[in-house]
């Protein structure tokens, strides 16, 4: 998987999902065939920089990861980077009553009572609004 997004929580739920190998957008371009030619030969590749990311995340990005499909995952992101429910149903091609029903889902699956406490608890975990 070839990704803008480097931190650790979109690599492990991208390898979790079966992928073999994940780099950042960031990653030199040499990395790339580096990474081709370990995934054409059976190996999983991690790009240095979202490997550093990934350990210090620990454990959490995991979590995170196990805890949320996809989509919820996405709507967490754009919540993060600071956009409404609006903004993210046109973003993602949804119906803003979708939209808000993930984030109703993403706050019960993650305890968080508001808005503002799940986007800290996303921020524990390592997801960034530059992210």
């Amino acid at each position: 998987m070839f990704s803008m997004y480097q931190d650790g929580i979109y690599a492990t739920h991208a390898m979790n999902a079966g992928a073999y190998g994940y780099l950042s957008k960031a990653s030199a371009p040499d990395l790339l065939v580096s990474a081709v030619c370990a995934v054409a030969d059976g190996r999983r590749y991690i790009s240095p920089d979202v490997e550093q990311a990934m350990n210090a995340q620990g454990s959490t990005a995991g979590q995170l990861s196990h805890s949320l499909s996809s989509r919820e995952l996405e709507v967490l992101r754009l919540l993060v980077q600071g956009f409404g429910i609006d903004e993210i149903a046109i973003r993602l091609g949804l119906s803003p009553k979708t939209a808000a029903n993930h984030q109703s889902s993403i706050k019960q699956k993650l305890g968080a009572g508001s808005a503002l406490q799940l986007i800290l608890i996303a921020q524990q975990f390592g997801l960034t609004a530059g992210g």
